[in-house]
């Protein structure tokens, strides 16, 4: 990021135009998750880091947002350009609420004068007077971490130290969320080392490309929902990335428009294998997120048992066959196998030799991979194409390793068998040896439940029967999922306890859209 920045400013690139638009990224990542004005409280420092902060809350105050900023130091210890945004922001700010006639109005004093006194009668005020200025909305209360960017380094000291403990505070005590500029105040952009009092943000918008500590395995919880914020005059690297973030402007191209001339056949034939006694809800899911990814024809093949019940819930688009034997179902014209979720154990040999000498690229979770892990060898001599989409239990039994980070075990393994590997979790990876390492961007833990593995499975193999590489379906596959559970909850009516595997069904489409606009 350093060096790309000296490029811009070696063509000429001014300081303050990159921070305009670094600022107006923050802003637009704001209004995508939260399309409501509320109020939104921003600690800056006095670095180029808060001047992106500071012009992000002017584009947020002319879309209508509340907007009170709470400086770690002195007006005149800070940088002229970060002091030049906060004069704008104040030259611009709204007449001063009667509420708030009994403070100096100050922007540098009233906030912290304010806040100290008291957060929670602040806090209930704003959203009085949300409420009454956006009737019928609930007002969000966000905050821009803007105290520290690129380059400082753990520990936090003195007046950091203490805006980053009253940051997490207000979080955990009036559940506002937390947007971090670029990276959380305390963590190590190169390591992802973190200080104890460092920034908990709910949503990170990095600036340019992201840094290697925010896909650190520590810092998960401090980074959050990871967000990139392109800027036109940063020219990315010359030397091929050995590691990459799956985010939208990189995946837009992977799925073009459709010839209008376009016909089933040409969009994949998906069979999928799937469900069992008991467990014949993964057998519908999968093969719904198949249909959803824009799969032309999908045929499920179910034990003869519960054909019956399956042919009558499944979806009216699918076709539902009954399985005497799964050894039959290599003779079948299929273009892409999906294959594992809620199989059983009951028929391992056979279904171990379907992976073997299916010759047709095949997606392979859950009871598929916990068969496999008995017999992992096959991977060596599968005539097809795989992709493997392990949680981290299923990971440990296929791969049984030594306390490494997920990205080492994803390396070796990969570099072991000649498959993709989808590692889910909270910053999933996608690995091939022979592409860089991507780490998705898209989630929450909203999706923390059962069945929203089938469906990425039945979205994965829907996207690689219209063309793509396992790689590629797989990097789109995560991000399609984990944006639609994102629209569920911030765009509509569910929370991350009522999320459930249908909404992000029923989401795939406002997903598949955003990506193209």
């Amino acid at each position: 990021m350093r060096d790309a920045e000296n490029g811009a400013f070696g063509r000429g690139v001014e300081v303050e135009a990159l921070m305009d638009q670094a600022g107006a990224g923050v802003a637009r990542a704001v209004t995508k998750f939260f399309p409501n004005p509320g109020a939104c409280i921003v600690f800056v420092g006095k670095g180029h880091n808060a001047g992106d902060a500071l012009f992000a809350a002017e584009c947020l105050r002319r879309r209508g947002w509340k907007i009170e900023v709470r400086l770690a130091f002195k007006e005149n210890d800070c940088s002229e350009l970060m002091r030049k945004k906060l004069d704008a922001l104040r030259a611009t700010a709204p007449k001063v609420p009667a509420w708030m006639d009994q403070v100096d109005h100050d922007v540098g004093v009233t906030i912290l004068e304010l806040f100290a006194y008291a957060a929670d009668s602040v806090a209930g005020k704003q959203d009085a007077i949300a409420a009454e200025a956006y009737p019928g909305t609930i007002s969000p209360i966000i905050i821009l971490d803007g105290l520290l960017g690129l380059g400082a380094k753990p520990p936090l000291r003195g007046p950091v130290r203490a805006a980053c403990r009253e940051i997490n505070g207000l979080r955990r005590q009036r559940n506002v969320y937390v947007f971090a500029v670029d990276l959380p105040t305390g963590l190590d952009g190169d390591s992802g080392k973190t200080d104890r009092d460092g920034v908990v943000a709910d949503f990170t918008v990095t600036i340019g490309f992201a840094k290697p500590g925010l896909v650190a395995d520590g810092a998960l919880d401090f980074v959050g929902r990871l967000e990139v914020v392109s800027l036109d005059e940063l020219r990315p690297p010359e030397k091929k990335a050995k590691e990459i973030v799956a985010c939208a402007p990189a995946l837009r191209g992977l799925l073009p428009r459709r010839k209008f001339s376009t016909y089933k056949n040409q969009c994949g034939r998906i069979g999928v294998i799937a469900g069992s006694k008991g467990f014949i809800g993964a057998a519908l899911m999968t093969s719904q997120g198949a249909l959803r990814a824009g799969a032309g024809l999908v045929e499920v093949f179910v034990p003869e048992e519960i054909y019956p019940i399956v042919a009558a819930a499944a979806p009216q688009e699918a076709m539902v066959k009954p399985v005497k034997s799964y050894r039959d179902l290599l003779r079948e014209k299929i273009d892409v196998w999906a294959l594992g979720p809620g199989l059983g154990k009951a028929r391992a040999v056979e279904i171990l030799e379907v992976i073997e000498k299916a010759k047709q690229p095949m997606v392979i979770d859950a009871d598929g991979l916990n068969i496999l892990a008995d017999k992992i060898s096959i991977l060596k001599r599968c005539r097809g194409k795989r992709l493997l989409t392990p949680h981290p239990g299923e990971m440990k039994r296929l791969f049984p390793s030594k306390k490494e980070t997920r990205a080492a075990t994803a390396t070796k393994f990969c570099n072991r068998f000649a498959v993709t590997l989808l590692f889910k979790g909270s910053r999933t990876i996608v690995a091939r040896r022979d592409r860089p390492l991507s780490y998705n961007t898209t989630g929450n833990p909203g999706m923390a439940s059962g069945g929203m593995g089938d469906i990425l499975t039945g979205v994965c193999a829907g996207l690689v029967g219209q063309g793509l590489s396992l790689y590629d379906a797989a990097r789109l596959g995560a991000w399609i999922c984990g944006r639609a559970a994102e629209i569920a909850i911030f765009n509509n009516t569910q929370s991350e306890q009522s999320l459930l595997p249908r909404e992000v069904l029923d989401h795939l489409g406002a997903a598949f859209n955003e990506l193209r606009s």
